[in-house]
């Protein structure tokens, strides 16, 4: 079968516009508040179900079920399962979780740098 290519060289299947596009999809997973903020709670560190929870304020446990299946099918996280019981159940991110990590930690700076301006753009903008 032959990928049709796109003006900038890109497949179908990488670009990022086309709804139909893997690209498009595995952006929808990642980009999401629960992923992004998961992602920055595990950082370089292992953590059971409970204490990803805890460092997560605000999510559920359906949620951030969820969002670990999803970061594990995509490969940003890696679960690891202990034969005990009840089954102890740890969470690490994996290399391209870790590299994904990078670019949150970016969001974050971004973020709080921008705090001041875009809390009075919202000032602005409501009076």
């Amino acid at each position: 079968m032959v990928t049709k290519q796109l003006l900038n060289g890109l497949p179908e299947d990488a670009d990022l516009r086309r709804a139909d596009s893997l690209a498009r999809e595995i952006f929808s997973d990642v980009a999401n508040k629960w992923a992004l903020l998961i992602i920055e709670a595990l950082g370089e560190r292992t953590l059971r179900f409970s204490e990803v929870r805890g460092e997560v304020e605000g999510i559920s446990h359906k949620m951030l079920t969820q969002n670990l299946r999803m970061l594990e099918r995509n490969g940003l996280v890696h679960r690891t399962v202990h034969p005990t019981v009840p089954p102890k159940v740890e969470y690490t991110l994996t290399e391209p979780g870790r590299a994904l990590r990078a670019t949150v930690d970016l969001i974050c700076e971004w973020t709080q740098s921008h705090l001041g301006h875009i809390e009075g753009a919202r000032e602005r903008f409501d009076a």
